[in-house]
């Protein structure tokens, strides 16, 4: 299979565009492309590669003759039709949380556990975007010294939730400077000059489902249930990128400089650590780039063996559509399926 039928499902939304985006960039090759959204998007007219399509209602009779989905719907709308594409033949590489810790179902990062992607029943699910931009760079060290524990505390992009928490940002930011009470619809406090506790639900044991997320997601890719994880997440006013503070405990001595050795060698990773000019990983400089970026490298004094650094990425690309996408092409080039 050269050239599968692909059918993206929450095609209107920010990842759905990424995908498109990503598709063009990286030549990906199709030989049918079918474009999903909810009934309140159907109908709508999206150009690409020359071609205009025409934004179809996904409903379980969709997936007929499609070989590849690639899924940024809700939780909810993959629950219901994602097995509806499955039966019909194709595979699903699924962006939500809704298949992520079902031990039937592969959780990847393809710098990390591309073996994973074969072992697929139908469904290859996509990590949280927080625990992509925290590992990519950080299975490179674990390779090196082993990891015994991460403790991460993350600051998440507005975009995280959707164009109209981008919206939100911006007229809150408006209302602020001209004096006026800030309008709140998407986030339950101001955003705008401020920042937060993730919007996730807390559960009982006081984390939020972000942060569990990131917890039980590292232990599933890294295949480490003894890899100790804990997580603070919050939502600050940016409009695209996560950055995270980390620091981790290792196993075996590794000094910072072998760190920046390592990870200057690491695929997905790019550098950024410059002490002279202190210019390390920004938001605004990884939004719209595939890499995920590292600085402020330092031996952590406070644990033996312990390393501290900050990582930034485009949640929406390589926290989201980008990993989908790498996804499907070592699907494509590999499975035995894929071949015939």
């Amino acid at each position: 299979m050269k050239s599968p039928r692909v059918a993206i499902l929450g095609a209107t939304g920010a990842v759905g565009q990424e995908f498109l985006t990503l598709l063009g960039e990286r030549d990906f090759p199709f030989s049918e492309l079918k474009l999903l959204s909810s009934a309140r998007s159907a109908g709508k007219k999206i150009t690409f590669k020359g071609k205009t399509y025409c934004v179809e209602e996904a409903t379980p009779e969709s997936f007929k003759d499609i070989d590849l989905v690639l899924s940024s719907a809700g939780g909810s709308v993959s629950r219901t039709l994602v097995p509806h594409a499955v039966k019909a033949g194709a595979l699903v590489v699924d962006n939500t949380s809704a298949f992520r810790m079902d031990p039937e179902v592969p959780l990847v990062v393809p710098e990390i556990n591309p073996e994973d992607i074969l072992r697929h029943k139908g469904i290859i699910a996509n990590p949280n975007c927080s625990t992509i931009i925290m590992l990519v760079p950080l299975f490179p060290l674990h390779k090196a010294a082993k990891i015994r524990r991460i403790v991460a505390a993350t600051y998440q992009a507005v975009s995280g939730a959707g164009a109209v928490a981008m919206q939100e940002l911006e007229q809150q930011t408006r209302e602020v400077l001209e004096g006026k009470r800030p309008t709140k619809k998407v986030f339950p406090h101001q955003i705008a000059f401020n920042l937060f506790s993730h919007n996730s639900a807390i559960k009982e044991d006081g984390f939020c489902e972000e942060e569990i997320k990131m917890m039980k997601e590292t232990r599933k890719i890294m295949h480490d249930e003894s890899m100790g994880v804990v997580a603070t997440t919050i939502r600050v006013p940016v409009y695209r990128a996560h950055s995270e503070a980390l620091f981790v405990e290792f196993e075996k001595k590794i000094t910072p400089e072998s760190v920046r050795e390592i990870l200057s060698k690491a695929p997905g990773v790019s550098l950024q650590d410059d002490c002279v000019n202190n210019h390390f990983p920004m938001p605004l400089e990884v939004s719209g780039r595939d890499d995920i970026f590292v600085g402020r490298i330092r031996k952590d004094p406070s644990v033996e063996n312990g390393i501290a650094l900050f990582v930034a990425g485009d949640q929406i690309r390589k926290g989201a559509a980008l990993n989908a996408i790498q996804i499907a092409e070592y699907w494509l080039k590999n499975s035995p399926v894929s071949a015939k």
